[in-house]
Parts: structure tokens; C-alpha cells; sequence
């Protein structure tokens, strides 16, 4: 079923980012990130108390490949 879309802007569009406007059958990932952060990295908030005595990350991975982008043509 055609889609009908209205007039819109886009401001910005990050590196790994999608801009969908339509019929889609699939959208799929053209990019991708291993990230590693300690005890309180991703808090957000107002007033934050935090306490982090003894903080160790492990960046370990021992299968190598999370999400292979082979079929991501």
C-alpha cells in the first residue's frame, strides 16, 4: 500500500544513521560499536549521588564477532 507522506525536514543525519521516508520492506545496520564503560558511565539525571569503591571492566570478548556485517549489503 503506497505510503502518503507531507512536507518535513531533516536537520541532521548521523554516520550510522537511517532516514526512512515510505514502503520498506527492511531496514538493516550499516555499521557497528563495541562499547565498554565502567560502573556509572550511562547514569543521567539531576543530583546523582554515586559511589564506586572497586570498579573493573571487563573488555574480554572472547568470540570476537557480536554482529557480523557480511549480509548488510
Amino acid at each position: 500500500m503506497p505510503a502518503i507522506v507531507g512536507a518535513f525536514k531533516i536537520n541532521a543525519v548521523g554516520t550510522s544513521g537511517v532516514v526512512h521516508i515510505g514502503d520498506c520492506i527492511t531496514i538493516s545496520p550499516k555499521a557497528e560499536v563495541k562499547t565498554f564503560a565502567g560502573a556509572g558511565s550511562f547514569n543521567t539525571g539531576d543530583n546523582l549521588t554515586l559511589t564506586n569503591y572497586r570498579n573493573s571492566t571487563n573488555v574480554y570478548d572472547n568470540d570476537v564477532i557480536d554482529q557480523p556485517m557480511a549480509g548488510n549489503a
